[in-house]
């Protein structure tokens, strides 16, 4: 692995300075060195030079809850009416996709999803995977996946009791145990967990000793639907937060995944355990479950992040989605400027940091070389003071021309390097065909 000069950008480091133009020096895995426009290194020779004019030089982007498996959704019909709420959405649609996926449909499924994540410049997901079926050693074929790609993942899978009691809870063990046996630069685990509603109190603290035992977090969907505090209110006396926190899974590497249906007390208890938070606004949005109190958790000091929720693989446009929701939702014009970027550009960033370890999130010498160049030639000065306002209105709607991950170009001129995207996209399609006619012939049989 050589080194890579990146040059005449407008380069935002998000350490507080936006060098225009400025240059980023990759040595190896690692930033070798950041210049501005009084420091230009034309002493410095590189073994591949990069011309970044008219262009923005940026950290690469981190989706802190992403479904590779919902890949083979797209495009796919529910027979029979259209779901009516969340529970019917999950039932007839997701349990159904999950239930039938095969090896090669999670395997594809991840090869597609990452090629998205490198043509939107994310370089680091949190994923949460489920494959019934298929789900011993599902985690190693995601591993295989992320790793050809290039990119950065932490993965687990997601434990749940409606198939089997603590159906997964073996995966995420074996699969911890095997990151000890060979570590990756790039992949980490966690403990997964479906939510609260398919989770008895019993399985719940045997995915909590497991996590204890690995010192990783869990990852959960926290009272994504209304549903799921009904169901812990009438089974178990409390909120799902409240039940979560007396059972020990809460904490400051565990993500607490949407957390729309909680109250003032479930919000003081997940800041006095340091748990994490991740909003999905267009993923709620879509199922029509209701608006993360996002700010307000903000505002108690809770760390709140960004993630897709398998939706996507664009932060950039999920970051401008949260930024318009939350001005709706409050009717309030002066909202979400500063908070909607901040979840993008610097929770996820100490989100990944609990649950990976990894430094991520800066440009500056010595850091980790996650990064990205986006065709945006601002029409108008931009600096530290700005940036939010160019983040929002024109980085999102950009293109992203290169993405580079651990110092290798993923992709270059909009371009993917790493993999041949024809050949994938014929395959993904052949298999989702397969997947699809499985699932109707199922269907048909019940």
């Amino acid at each position: 692995m050589g080194s890579i000069l990146i040059e005449n950008g407008a380069v935002i480091t998000l350490t507080g300075s936006v060098l225009n133009p400025g240059s980023v020096l990759v040595e190896g895995k690692r930033i070798g060195g950041i210049f501005g426009p009084e420091d230009a290194p034309s002493h410095l020779k590189a073994q591949k030079v990069i011309d970044a004019s008219n262009k923005v030089v940026m950290p690469g982007l981190i989706c802190a809850h992403h479904h590779l498996y919902s890949t083979m959704a797209r495009g796919m019909s529910i027979p029979g009416r259209p779901a009516a709420n969340f529970l019917e959405i999950l039932e007839r649609l997701w349990w159904r996709l999950d239930y039938g996926l095969n090896e090669e449909d999670v395997y594809l499924s991840a090869l597609v999803a990452t090629v998205e994540c490198i043509k939107k410049g994310t370089t680091t997901i949190v994923d949460h995977h489920a494959s019934p079926s298929c789900r011993d050693g599902s985690l190693d074929i995601l591993r295989r996946a992320v790793e050809e790609a290039g990119m950065r993942a932490c993965l687990c899978y997601e434990v749940s009791d409606r198939n089997l009691t603590g159906g997964g809870l073996d995966e995420n063990r074996r699969f911890l145990e095997s990151l000890k046996k060979r570590p990756s630069e790039l992949v980490a685990g966690m403990v997964g967990l479906h939510a609260s509603f398919t989770l008895g109190d019993e399985t719940i603290s045997r995915c909590v000793e497991v996590a204890q035992e690995y010192g990783v977090g869990c990852h959960i969907h926290v009272a994504e639907d209304k549903a799921d505090r009904d169901d812990s209110i009438k089974q178990y006396g409390v909120p799902v937060v409240e039940r979560l926190c007396r059972l020990g899974l809460a904490g400051k590497t565990s993500l607490l995944v949407h957390c729309i249906w909680i109250d003032e007390k479930e919000m003081d208890l997940i800041k006095e355990t340091d748990a994490l938070v991740v909003h999905n606004p267009e993923s709620n949005m879509n199922n029509a479950v209701g608006v993360a109190k996002a700010l307000a958790m903000m505002k108690k000091g809770i760390l709140v992040g960004l993630g897709t929720d398998g939706m996507s693989s664009d932060m950039l446009s999920q970051m401008r989605c949260a930024y318009l929701l939350h001005r709706q939702d409050n009717r309030d014009p002066r909202v979400a400027f500063v908070e909607a970027p901040k979840m993008l550009l610097e929770n996820n960033h100490e989100i990944v940091r609990r649950v990976m370890g990894m430094d991520l999130g800066t440009l500056a010498k010595g850091k980790l070389a996650d990064l990205i160049i986006v065709d945006y030639d601002p029409p108008t000065p931009i600096n530290e003071h700005n940036l939010s306002g160019h983040l929002i209105f024109g980085v999102a709607g950009a293109a992203v021309d290169t993405t580079i991950c651990n110092g290798q170009i993923l992709m270059e001129n909009q371009q993917v390097r790493t993999f041949n995207v024809h050949d994938i996209m014929v395959r993904s399609r052949e298999q989702a065909a397969r997947l699809w006619n499985r699932l109707e012939r199922h269907s048909r049989n019940q």
